[in-house]
């Protein structure tokens, strides 16, 4: 199947795609704690009849069984070798079932593991995994590829890099989305979106996780800037244990009357996730036979994203600030740093960046002496890792602008591209490829434009240029060239006519260095307060500022304001009201002591200077008993409050985990010495995934926050029986016991485990439970003392039930108990 005949085939009406696959097998047979794909070559008729049953009742594509069926997910089941054979075979009986009724989509899904900068697992290795699979899956005759069930933004772009470096097929993406509008990652609708559409995308959405109802909101999210259809594929409802087996609060009624709902907010291709069967694609397919698909606006966006932020650029937006501080031309320290191959000074510059208010975080590792490709790689991921913030890849190198946006968790601006012709076409060519934000600037080989109309032209040429690698007028921004007034009023008038040009005629999004106006001038800031006004009323979008320097901030803030990007004022007055002015004079009454820059260090997950910060604070007189209690513990606990609210997410949480573990482990010998508490351990608490289920990620997360917070962790890892666990749980004599299940077929498996200590007589014992198919509700159910939502939710139960004081401050959505 083409690109060109998928775009038709969802043009003005609904693709229906099938329903749930496991628990289907589940229901025909198939045991806990085997591997499905294994298992569907050994009975391949049951596969047949699942698919052929939704075909018939009105399915336009069914997904292959692959969705553990990468190499690393399969070797857990000692058959990774096997990845390539298994893959072709089962998209072979897929496309037996279905024949030429239906398409058959190639299933991409999780690896299991975390991909840098995230994770362990190398991108170019995530990659491998994945093109390895989709290339089996081409062999055994696929139509094209679906990558779903993601929670992690960079392995659905390892994935999808994957696809299409391998074939032309169309392939949809498909992320997982939390009750909060999240993944596990961060990941917000609008950053999944533009990341992935213009990546290559043939489609974007969202599975499983939620019902249909919470789905719509995500789908509706993404519409407004959608350019390729959008999918949503809910489950049946949530879970729950009825007479010992799992079932969905969702009837194929009730999941069907919501079909016109999703479309409504923008979904052209559906179907059906955990829960669902044929009768709720019957019901589905039943309910939008007479609805009307609106197809998707196609509208272009000059927008930048990271995993977890968007940044909307244009004059309907606020002014969008580039932060050009990471640039070692006039930096000594960065320039030696960057020539060591070391980047603590670009984490350190990239926070300090977003902390006064850019948005756009530009990278620029150009000095004598550097591997600037590497560097640069290195680089891009340091600041997003460091501040969760979009990136400008700021290079005239084409190999470092290749290796940093094909790695970048995002969308990224490409600064810059001249008119050089032979550089600008394998500039935009890297840049089509990887569907970055491009920044034109007016140079060719003859230097700088004599005037507007040739700088205009020149523009010209790198547009036709984009064009040509599928990158919109709209997506790019115009370097306007801000020189010196030192030589004279024509310089910076010219820059006025440019920035008019782009408003007024090309409507198309402008970019300029302020402070280049006033160089080698004293009292700078008045004539670029003013140059920078004048600038945003000619239709200035966007600005290079020193974010260090309060004026230029504060000039865009009152811009914004008065041209109505400001919503009543609402960001002017969070930047100078009342609480942000007694904030801002308490953080400059006095510099931070070494004590409290270990603070600082964990809270920013700063783990390359942990232990210098810690060394100069005990050689100051910090005891290594106070460093413990009330740094590195006070640290964390103001990260769990952080992650509560949203303001941070599951990389910063794990970022900041492993700065606290690095810094017990500095401190542990002094703490011996000195006979400290805290080198003994907490309770102690049992964790394990139940029979059957091999997924371990939440779980794993789980044991490193209870280690940094002092329990005593025996980990028994995944696919463990309840004997097992019981038995464990008696010879350690844990206080505590978390169960942890993603699989609607396996948490059945938690009621075992619980029901085995009653009658073993572990009354002592408290269990607490975790996972995307279970919630409080389900705890009441089966007698567990108490679910936790997230790591931090696991820490703060497992206090509770320690009887930690600390722990009494919990908000009730962290985590709830059954008394």
């Amino acid at each position: 199947m083409t690109k060109d005949a998928f775009g038709k085939a969802v043009l003005g009406r609904v693709l229906v795609l099938d329903g749930a696959t496991g628990t289907e097998l589940a229901a025909s047979g198939m045991p806990a704690g085997v591997s499905p794909e294994a298992w569907v070559l050994e009975h391949p008729s049951v596969l047949i009849a699942i698919q052929r049953a939704y075909v018939d009742v009105g399915s336009d594509a069914v997904f292959s069984c692959t969705f553990g069926g990468n190499r690393l997910k399969l070797a857990e089941f000692g058959l990774g070798d096997r990845a390539a054979e298994i893959n072709a075979a089962l998209a072979a009986v897929s496309r037996e079932a279905v024949g030429d009724r239906a398409l058959v989509f190639g299933d991409l899904a999780p690896t299991g593991k975390f991909v840098e900068p995230f994770g362990d697992l190398a991108f170019e290795e995530a990659i491998d995994v994945y093109a390895e699979q989709a290339r089996a899956l081409m062999k055994g005759g696929v139509d094209g590829f679906v990558i779903e069930t993601m929670m992690d933004l960079q392995e659905a772009r390892a994935a999808l890099i994957a696809v299409k470096e391998t074939c032309d097929l169309p392939v949809m993406v498909s992320m997982t989305f939390g009750t909060d509008g999240r993944t596990l990652n961060g990941t917000d609708p609008l950053s999944a979106l533009f990341t992935l559409q213009s990546l290559g995308a043939d489609a974007v959405g969202c599975n499983c996780s939620t019902g249909p109802r919470e789905m719509a909101k995500v789908v509706a999210a993404m519409k407004p800037y959608a350019a390729v259809p959008l999918l949503a594929k809910p489950n049946a409802g949530m879970p729950s244990l009825v007479k010992g087996k799992t079932r969905f609060d969702m009837s194929p009624e009730a999941f069907g009357r919501y079909a016109s709902q999703l479309v409504g907010a923008g979904a052209a291709i559906i179907g059906g996730c955990c829960g669902t069967a044929p009768a709720y694609i019957r019901a589905l397919r039943k309910e939008i036979s007479h609805v009307a698909v609106a197809s998707p606006a196609r509208h272009r966006t000059a927008a930048a994203s990271s995993y977890r932020e968007t940044v909307l650029i244009g004059n309907d937006f606020p002014l969008t600030m580039f932060g050009g501080d990471i640039n070692p031309s006039g930096k000594p320290a960065l320039r030696e740093e960057l020539r060591r191959g070391e980047t603590a000074l670009v984490r350190k510059l990239a926070q300090e960046q977003a902390r006064h208010g850019a948005d756009i975080i530009d990278v620029n590792v150009h000095a004598r002496g550097v591997d600037e490709p590497a560097l640069m790689r290195a680089a891009v991921l340091t600041a997003v890792k460091a501040c969760g913030k979009p990136v400008a890849v700021d290079t005239v190198r084409v190999e470092a602008a290749e290796q940093a946006l094909r790695v970048f968790p995002g969308r990224a601006v490409l600064n810059s591209v001249t008119a050089k012709p032979a550089v600008m076409e394998r500039m935009c060519a890297a840049a089509g490829r990887y569907g970055a934000v491009i920044v034109c600037m007016p140079i060719d080989g003859r230097g700088v434009p004599a005037n507007a109309s040739e700088a205009k032209k020149r523009v010209e040429a790198v547009i036709a240029c984009t064009e040509h690698y599928g990158i919109a007028p709209e997506e790019c921004l115009v370097d306007c060239l801000v020189f010196p007034a030192a030589a004279g009023p024509a310089a910076h008038r010219r820059t006025l006519e440019l920035i008019d040009w782009c408003a007024k005629e090309r409507r198309i999004s402008s970019l300029c260095g302020i402070s280049n106006l006033t160089f080698g001038l004293d009292q700078r800031q008045w004539l670029d307060a003013a140059f920078f006004c004048m600038a945003a009323g000619r239709g200035l979008t966007a600005a290079f500022i020193d974010t260090s320097e309060e004026y230029a901030l504060n000039t865009a803030f009152a811009v914004d304001a008065l041209a109505g990007r400001d919503a009543r004022f609402a960001r002017y007055i969070g930047r100078f009201g009342p609480q942000a002015a007694a904030g801002q004079a308490a953080g400059e009454r006095r510099h931070r002591t070494p004590g409290e820059k270990v603070f600082d260090a964990v809270v920013a997950g700063d783990d390359e200077i942990i232990e210098r910060l810690l060394l100069e604070a005990l050689d100051k007189g910090d005891s290594p008993q106070s460093l413990v209690d009330d740094r590195l513990i006070a640290a964390i606990n103001l990260v769990g409050e952080k992650f509560d609210r949203k303001e941070y997410f599951l990389p910063q949480l794990i970022a900041c985990a492993d700065t606290m573990r690095k810094g017990f482990a500095v401190l542990q010998p002094f703490l011996s010495t000195t006979g400290g508490a805290s080198g003994s351990r907490g309770p102690k608490v049992l964790l394990a995934t139940v029979q059957g289920d091999i997924h371990d990620i939440g779980k794993n997360i789980v044991a490193l926050m209870l280690n940094n917070y002092n329990f005593d962790v025996i980990d028994l890892g995944k696919d463990v029986g309840a004997g097992d666990i019981i038995r464990a749980a008696k010879r350690h004599n844990a206080d505590i016991v978390g169960l942890s299940a993603l699989m609607t077929t396996t948490m059945v498996e938690m009621k075992e485990v619980i029901d085995l200590a009653r009658r073993e007589g572990l009354e002592r014992v408290r269990f607490m439970i975790g996972g995307a198919v279970v919630d409080q509700h389900y705890a009441d159910e089966i007698g567990a003392h108490g679910y936790a939502g997230d790591a931090i939710g696991a820490v703060r139960l497992a206090q509770l039930f320690s009887g930690d004081a600390a722990a009494k401050q919990i908000s009730d959505d962290s985590s709830a108990t059954k008394q």
